[in-house]
């Protein structure tokens, strides 16, 4: 079957809204490290343990999309995502709550089991836009949770979000559970090949090698300045607090407007243009915050680029990876975000060290450097029979 639009629509909702769990932490920092009296940088480790728990469920439970029918295993991840959510409102310790924030990550995989499925049921000359739109929807779930998780934790406190984001996955359960198709998966071996075919994808696909590394500089520049950004907003001389704070999200939500048309740009051909392109805005970026340690405007503009600069790699070498290999999509995927979202995990662990080194102008400039490294692998495989 093809997908309609109002399917389409319904992935988009719902990969935005789960997703959004990996990232209402960021704004809470500030308010969890005076609830249980440690420093702000290290109430900042749930946001690596966060992204860390969801590179472990991208290795080890989506390649299962392969194997399972994929419906019935959105299901039980978004189930086992609420039990997650409610344990991070309960933490009595911030021990308990870092263990709750891994279990966040782990659970939160869902919208890399949509995605594989929307590919699989695309036509091949829509897929680019089905993937953007539904792309659209994960930027803005990404963004927008900062928004709110703000102005929650603001007014009602921060335990008051993990409450809210589970009854917000009970109710995605019952979309997905009436509204998503079924779709069988092809392969045929054990789990243990299944997760052993991972490393061949890795040897065999020099596009899947070339996306994936791209994208993990691309993502550590990405947690590194969200991060980061909560530290500097919370200081001198901003001073703001968490709600203010998370209407920074908004302006980082433009870089969603940009998703279909980069999708599109793949289905003509040109996902890897927009890869550079990606790559080329990602760096300006840094270059306007490190100019910008006391400029609100400055900052916006700079988020601006970055989240459309973010679209532009992150959507274009999707595209690339999901054009490859039809049957092993979903372990495809797993090679692909895995190791992206360890990019993010890294880069957040990253800008915090780099924060504690020299503040906000040694975080800017270790993330340039991370660029040259994303422009470096673009151009050594430039040449390559196998770009796409």
């Amino acid at each position: 079957m093809n997908l309609s639009k109002t399917n389409v629509l319904f992935m988009a909702a719902c990969t935005g809204l789960i997703v959004a769990n990996l990232y209402y932490c960021q704004p809470l920092i500030v308010l969890i490290a005076n609830e249980f009296k440690i420093p702000e940088a290290s109430a900042g480790t749930i946001t690596y343990l966060t992204q860390a728990g969801y590179a472990i469920g991208l290795f080890f439970m989506v390649p299962l999309g392969d194997k399972i029918e994929r419906k019935k295993q959105i299901l039980i991840t978004t189930f086992a995502s609420v039990i997650a959510l409610i344990i991070a409102a309960t933490a009595k310790s911030f021990f308990l709550l870092q263990i709750a924030s891994l279990l966040i990550g782990i659970t939160s995989i869902v919208p890399q089991l949509i995605l594989p499925l929307a590919a699989s049921l695309s036509a091949p000359e829509q897929r680019g836009k089905v993937v953007g739109t539904i792309m659209s929807g994960l930027l803005v779930g990404i963004l927008l949770s900062r928004t709110l998780s703000g102005f929650i934790g603001q007014i009602l406190g921060w335990r008051s979000m993990f409450y809210i984001a589970a009854g917000i996955c009970l109710l995605i359960f019952f979309v997905i559970q009436n509204k998503f198709p079924v779709n069988k998966p092809q392969f045929q071996g054990t789990y243990g090949q299944l997760i052993s075919s991972l490393f061949t994808l890795i040897k065999t696909q020099p596009v899947l090698r070339e996306a994936t590394m791209i994208n993990v500089f691309s993502f550590a520049q990405f947690g590194a300045f969200w991060t980061t950004m909560v530290l500097l907003l919370s200081g001198e001389p901003f001073g703001f607090n968490s709600a203010t704070i998370g209407l920074f999200g908004i302006v980082g939500a433009s870089g969603a407007l940009a998703a279909p048309l980069v999708g599109k740009m793949g289905d003509k051909g040109g996902s890897r243009v927009a890869v550079g392109y990606g790559c080329l805005l990602i760096l300006i970026s840094f270059l306007v915050f490190y100019f910008s340690i006391e400029s609100v405007i400055g900052i916006a503009i700079g988020i601006v680029f970055i989240d459309i600069g973010i679209q532009g790699v992150h959507i274009s070498n999707q595209t690339r990876v999901y054009s490859l290999l039809p049957e092993a999509r979903n372990r495809l995927n797993t090679v692909f975000m895995s190791f992206s979202f360890l990019g993010t995990a890294a880069g957040s662990a990253y800008g915090l060290f780099l924060w504690k080194f020299g503040g906000w102008h040694a975080v800017t400039i270790g993330c340039v450097a991370l660029s040259i490294l994303s422009f470096v692998v673009y151009g050594l495989t430039y040449k390559s029979k196998s770009k796409k």
